[in-house]
């Protein structure tokens, strides 16, 4: 970074740059102003950073307003001070100087803890954090020395919760979170004058990118979510969610989609897949390229599609009944008596696995078994004993909040839920963009999977509190009797239908320990596979792409310890093992004709796929 940031010879500012970062100074307090009046027209209380859950700057935390990311050369330009500051009583102020004073500052002050500690700053000078990737972290001494003491002392607080005496693991856990999120928030890298890559874009750019970003700020703000893909950049139905089809059948809750198939024969049972309500079904059916659905038409497979409607006033009262009998079981129903056949597969993903789960007891419950022929599970949970860093936020003020969040209509703004996802990975997901976006200036790239993570759906109130309340904090789905559906209690131990149960090694939405919990529930035939990455990459990675492996053990095993100690590893994606899996169950086939074909059977098409439920906000 250079030290030449000044006209002057002497390293003083001239005229020209005060006026320059006076004028910066006057715009950035305009576009505050203008958004404050934006606010008033529309009745609303202009709400800042606390309209951003997770965000930096928020009442009563230490992060940084608005104007605390930089607007360096700034001193002395507010007040009496304006363009001729240079020949007031006060001394000029060298730009840089500021900003080096702020840096000195920061890492005095990082010494000083770490001396208190006992931190040595070189034990984790090498540590990988791509957070401090860029050259200049090390190049520049003070730099390195913030990055490595930081790191040392983030390393250090972590590992002091494991040493806390006489606490139980649930508080040890919600510790290790917290303090987690502390470290992660109050990273150098996340402020502009302890960020040596945003100082040297802003001596560049003048102050450009510090208006850039407070302007995609306060975008944010108003859209109540931060920008993490291109704007613009994707749209359903153009370029995602474009594998042909039709919606053939409509309820107040949700679509079903019929494919187009792409083979002369198709298999003779038909598959329906469920996603979680809690998101939009394309997660699916991205890009051509990495479709999950795309793929499945492609092997053969008679295959149908439920869209959740996102929740309004109209289905606000939706409860577990609902998504068991006028959801899952309808629309098996609706597929069975289109094509005349007994049974279908299905799959369940996320919290409509474990909503599968469910109907799959009603219906052994109801003597009704056959209409499944197998059920898939991707990183669903029945057992919440272990449900991971989502149990963090299940407390009573919690609890509250969505009563009174939800109060006035019924449902709950999918933007919370988002929010509260987002902060499960906040370094990745929150902070990488207040860099990105407010200091730096710049537009996040193009991303299908983060364009589909903020495309948020509204979920009913009632029905979401009793989800949290019953299956996460009461457990109670594992109990026999202890959820009814349409009034018939409910054993998962009765489950005997062929299931495949697939994990992600590092989920932190539904843990591979919680997964596997299914594995001793069901009494069935189980197949389970342990994939490479999370909760999204971990499902979404189609064969092509030759990225992540899988993981299968042919033995019987008791507990995941023993699975991953005689498992064996396979290079790439899984769904071929869970496609030749799904031929075994059942490998007859059919014709594609007739109403294999959406629209060609007694159930007309309606729409075009996607359909509309998925574009309604």
């Amino acid at each position: 970074m250079s030290d030449d940031t000044t006209s002057g010879p002497t390293g003083i500012p001239s005229l020209e740059d005060w006026q320059h970062w006076t004028l910066v100074m006057g715009r950035a307090q305009q576009m505050l102003m203008q958004a404050w009046a934006d606010s008033l027209e529309k009745g609303e209380p202009f709400k800042g950073w606390s309209a951003m859950p997770g965000m930096p700057g928020m009442p009563g935390t230490s992060g940084p307003s608005a104007f605390d990311f930089g607007m360096p050369g700034l001193a002395g330009s507010s007040g009496e001070s304006g363009p001729g500051a240079p020949t007031g009583a006060a001394a000029p102020v060298d730009p840089m100087a500021l900003m080096s004073a702020g840096a000195q500052a920061w890492a005095q002050g990082l010494e000083a803890w770490g001396k208190m500690l006992g931190v040595d700053p070189g034990s984790k000078a090498e540590a990988k954090d791509r957070r401090f990737a860029a050259p200049e972290w090390r190049e520049n001494p003070l730099f390195d020395t913030i990055r490595q003491t930081y790191l040392a002392l983030s390393d250090r607080m972590l590992g002091s919760v494991d040493e806390i005496e006489g606490v139980d693991e649930a508080t040890r856990h919600k510790l290790k979170f917290a303090v987690r999120n502390f470290v992660d928030a109050m990273s150098p890298s996340n402020f502009a004058l302890t960020n040596p890559q945003v100082l040297k874009r802003t001596i560049e750019t003048r102050g450009e990118n510090l208006l850039k970003g407070l302007a995609n700020m306060l975008k944010d703000i108003a859209a109540g979510q931060v920008t993490q893909s291109k704007p613009g950049a994707f749209e359903v139905g153009r370029n995602l969610a474009t594998t042909p089809g039709k919606v053939i059948h409509e309820t107040p809750l949700y679509q079903l989609i019929q494919y187009t198939p792409t083979t002369e024969e198709v298999l003779e049972v038909p598959l329906v897949v469920f996603p979680p309500w809690i998101n939009r079904f394309y997660i699916l059916d991205l890009t051509p390229e990495k479709s999950f659905v795309r793929w499945c038409v492609d092997q053969g497979v008679s295959l149908f599609m439920v869209s959740w409607k996102s929740a309004d006033e109209s289905i606000a009262d939706a409860t577990l009944d609902d998504y068991v009998l006028k959801g899952q079981i309808d629309a098996i129903d609706t597929i069975r008596d289109l094509l005349d056949v007994k049974s279908v597969h299905a799959i369940g993903y996320c919290v409509a696995g474990t909503t599968l789960a469910a109907t799959l007891a009603f219906l052994h419950a109801r003597k009704q078994q056959s209409k499944v022929k197998s059920a898939t599970f991707f990183t669903a949970q029945v057992d919440f004993a272990e449900a991971g860093d989502l149990k963090l936020f299940l407390g009573d003020e919690t609890m509250g909040l969505l009563q009174q969040l939800t109060t006035e209509k019924g449902y709950l703004d999918g933007r919370y839920m988002a929010a509260t996802f987002n902060l499960l990975r906040g370094r990745d997901l929150i902070w990488n963009y207040v860099v990105n976006n407010y200091l730096l200036g710049d537009e996040p790239p193009p991303f299908d999977l983060l364009h589909w993570n903020s495309d948020t759906t509204n979920l009913p109130a009632g029905w979401h509190r009793n989800y949290l309340d019953t299956l996460y904090r009461g457990n109670k789905l594992v109990e026999c009797g202890g959820i009814a559906v349409a009034g018939t209690p409910i054993d998962l131990g009765k489950v005997s239908t062929p299931t495949y149960i697939q994990a992600g090694r590092e989920d932190h939405i539904a843990p591979p320990q919680s997964v596997w919990k299914i594995m001793q529930q069901f009494k069935g035939d189980k197949r389970f596979v342990l994939a490479g990455s999370g909760h999204i990459a971990g499902v979404v990675n189609p064969p092509a792409a030759g990225k992540y492996q899988y993981w299968v053990n042919e033995q019987p095993c008791d507990t995941l310890d023993s699975f991953i100690e005689g498992a064996t590893e396979h290079h790439g994606s899984w769904w071929p093992d869970w496609i030749a899996w799904l031929k075994k169950q059942d490998p007859r086939t059919v014709k594609a004709s007739g109403a294999r074909v959406p629209g060609k059977g007694k159930l007309k098409a309606i729409e075009n796929a996607p359909g509309r439920y998925v574009r309604e906000r």
